[in-house]
């Protein structure tokens, strides 16, 4: 069993030393986190027979304020409290059918309740929310064949008919160098209200509040992937090679359309259904490991996200409708290095690449609201560490670094209080030095 305690403080805006309501622009929390776990297993003397039970739990009470121009109505209070419970069982056979194969049932129950007010902005939020599931799943798998066919049954409160979702997944290795994999899955959102929408952005010296359509309906997914896994050795260089390829469909899309203005004066965003999207790319990483003192991963991605249809998400009349979904770069990649030229040092070095994107970026710091692309980031860091072998159970490590060290990044913020303070985009911090001291015992 496990408990955990979180209290968690942030503050943004100016003037940090004054109250939030005598601020020109302030977003502020206070979350009180408590959350616990514990789960019971069993597993049979031959082997064949598993059970896991399973029950947790997290409370959250937040205290908030998000306004400006020294607005007294902008504080609020949200209680977030959720559970989840549930038994699963599985049963593992020498021969099913035509091959070895575990069988995997299991019933679960998602409880939530949340409750956000701001009364100084009319709001008041009470959403009760429990999902009823239930699942069979059956894995045949041998040296060369795996396959999984299973299928959830989901029964929300919000939704009125319970959800069926098949999955399949496919594993062919025609040799062990070679391992090729296809997959289809479905999977669905339900018409609820989620932490992001309690999110309070401020734009133009006022407010943007998130609402749910009346009519919202769920969002659902189809999914289908193939891919080839591929093994070589070239002396004492071990290499590996992965490509992978994916496609999925979302009916009922769920974006924010921008709708007017509340008797208050702030921003109001309705979560809306789209006409639907489809994201698809190419996804392509590769290892190589030329021995124990020095490894190397790089992968990269290329993706088009775009709604079936133009889709509204400004009331100005010069903001044309978007088929490009925001803040999707049809390109992306990473890569790590680590060399360990002796045991006790040890050098790395990672990078993240994100390529252009579009934004939206709302009037206030601006005339009027707009579509922005972009540049491209290359976020890298390196970090250096030397361990200290105290004793042969204590090591004390000093290391140090720098992230983002080509300073890559964003360089329009908007300022003053009249800014769009959900415009951001690229790495989240400049060029950073950091050292450390860590003690393993």
């Amino acid at each position: 069993m496990e408990y955990h305690f979180i209290n968690e403080f942030r503050r943004g805006g100016n003037m940090l030393d004054k109250p939030p309501h005598t601020t020109d622009i302030t977003e502020q929390t206070e979350h009180n986190i408590h959350s616990a776990n514990t789960n019971y297993n069993f597993l049979s003397r031959n082997y064949k027979h598993k059970i896991n039970a399973y029950l947790s739990g997290q409370f959250i009470y937040r205290q908030s304020y998000y306004g400006t121009q020294r607005d007294p109505n902008a504080y609020g209070t949200t209680a977030d409290n959720s559970m989840m419970g549930g038994v699963q069982y599985s049963y593992s056979s020498e021969r099913f059918l035509f091959m070895p194969s575990v069988v995997t049932t299991g019933v679960e129950l998602n409880y939530n309740t949340m409750s956000d007010e701001m009364l100084g902005y009319n709001r008041k939020l009470d959403q009760e929310v429990n999902t009823k599931s239930t699942f069979l799943q059956n894995e045949w798998k041998n040296a060369a064949w795996s396959i999984l066919t299973g299928v959830r049954l989901d029964k929300h409160n919000l939704i009125k008919k319970a959800i069926l979702s098949p999955r399949i997944n496919i594993r062919y290795a025609p040799t062990p160098l070679v391992v090729l994999r296809g997959g289809y899955s479905t999977g669905f959102r339900a018409p609820q209200a989620f932490d992001e929408d309690l999110h309070i952005t401020a734009v133009g010296g006022e407010v943007s509040i998130i609402q749910l359509s009346p009519g919202l309906k769920p969002e659902y997914s189809q999914t289908v992937s193939i891919s080839a896994d591929l093994y070589k050795a070239f002396g004492h260089v071990e290499t590996n090679l992965l490509i992978e390829g994916f496609y999925t469909h979302l009916k009922d899309v769920f974006l924010l359309e921008e709708i007017g203005k509340d008797p208050q004066g702030n921003l109001l965003k309705e979560r809306r259904n789209g006409s639907g999207a489809v994201v698809k790319g190419v996804n392509i990483e590769g290892k190589i490991a030329p021995g124990r003192k020095f490894q190397l991963q790089m992968g990269g991605t290329i993706q088009e996200s775009m709604y079936n249809k133009p889709e509204s998400w400004s009331n100005n009349p010069n903001v044309d409708p978007q088929r490009k979904m925001f803040r999707t770069p049809d390109i992306y990649g990473y890569f790590t290095a680590t060399c360990t030229p002796t045991e006790a040092f040890n050098i790395s070095l990672s990078g993240v690449y994100t390529g252009p994107m579009l934004v939206q970026h709302f009037a206030g710091y601006i005339p009027e609201d707009t579509e922005f692309r972009t540049p491209g980031f290359f976020d890298s860091t390196i970090k250096l560490a030397y361990n200290f072998f105290a004793t042969d159970k204590t090591t004390w490590q000093l290391n140090g670094g720098v992230q983002n060290i080509l300073n890559s990044f964003q360089k329009d913020f908007d300022r003053g209080p009249l800014r769009d303070a959900g415009y951001m985009y690229g790495p989240s911090l400049p060029r950073t030095f950091f050292a450390g001291i860590k003690l393993t015992m």
